[in-house]
Order: structure tokens, then C-alpha cells, then sequence
């Protein structure tokens, strides 16, 4: 005798199911937290040792998290093989082993904190997704107690 689970029956009509999905990479990097719009002193109060002048680095691991409808013929909202891509394209070739205030043009006068580097991921990740809608979160670890996410929102200045 087959075990069976619960008989399940789709509803007519029945409106699609949305789920999220998430990928996680790692990648290590050097930083500095200076804001060119501060002076050397208010650098030094602001940001510490972390404003030291030949930077510092850490072993990021960062969260990709999507959200969308479960495909009814593929049953995913995207294939992870194609977001594993994307993360591959948008964060490891760019910021893996990396002076990120050095390497990366953004961050010429953009200050490498954890929340504008998930900025940098959200904004990076949308150019080259072909629906970039499905974004929901982005995470970034910079240390197992530091985290800081970003999910697309934007305020008045």
C-alpha cells in the first residue's frame, strides 16, 4: 500500500502562489570609511579604526533575497542557477579581493559602509536581471554581529 499525504485540490482560478528565494556568497575586501565631505578630525571621531589610511578588510557574506510568483510550469520564481549568475557577474567579479574605495568608481565618493554596499549590490543586481521586480532584500554581513540590508526604498532628501 503507497503512504499518501493529504489530497490537495487546486482551486479554479486560484491566484498564483508567491514565494522567496535566497542565495548566499562570500567574498572578502578592504575598505575605508572616509567621507570626503568631513574634515581628517571628524573622519577619525566618526569612523575610528575604521578610517585608518591603509584600510581594513573583512570577509563579507551577503544574501540575495527574491520574492515572486512560483512559475506554474517550472514551479520557481527564477532558477537559482540564474541568480547564482547574477550574484557571480554583480558582487564576486566586482568586489572579491578587492580595495573597494580603490577598485570600485562608486565608492569614489560614496562611503563603503555595509548599508551602501547593499545599496551598490541592489542597484548593480537590477542592471543586469532581466526583472529586476523580483529583488526583495539584500543583506550584507560584514561581521557575524554587524548586519545592514537594503530593499529598494528610497526617501526624500
Amino acid at each position: 500500500m503507497e503512504a499518501s499525504g493529504p489530497t490537495v485540490r487546486k482551486a479554479v482560478n486560484a491566484k498564483q502562489p508567491v514565494a522567496f528565494i535566497s542565495r548566499t556568497e562570500k567574498f572578502s575586501a578592504c575598505h575605508r570609511l572616509h567621507s570626503t565631505q568631513l574634515s581628517e578630525k571628524e573622519n577619525q571621531d566618526i569612523f575610528g579604526k575604521c578610517n585608518h589610511p591603509n584600510c581594513h578588510g573583512h570577509n563579507y557574506t551577503v544574501e540575495v533575497h527574491l520574492k515572486g510568483k512560483v512559475d506554474p510550469v517550472t514551479g520557481m520564481v527564477l532558477n537559482i542557477t540564474d541568480l547564482k549568475q547574477y550574484m557571480k557577474v554583480a558582487i564576486m567579479d566586482v568586489m572579491d579581493h578587492k580595495s573597494i574605495d580603490k577598485d570600485i568608481p562608486y565608492f569614489k565618493e560614496t562611503v563603503s559602509t555595509a548599508e551602501n554596499i547593499a545599496v551598490f549590490i541592489w542597484q548593480s543586481l537590477c542592471q543586469i536581471m532581466p526583472d529586476p521586480s523580483l529583488l526583495y532584500e539584500i543583506k550584507v554581513h560584514e561581521t557575524d554581529k554587524n548586519v545592514a540590508f537594503f530593499r529598494g526604498e528610497y526617501a526624500d532628501m
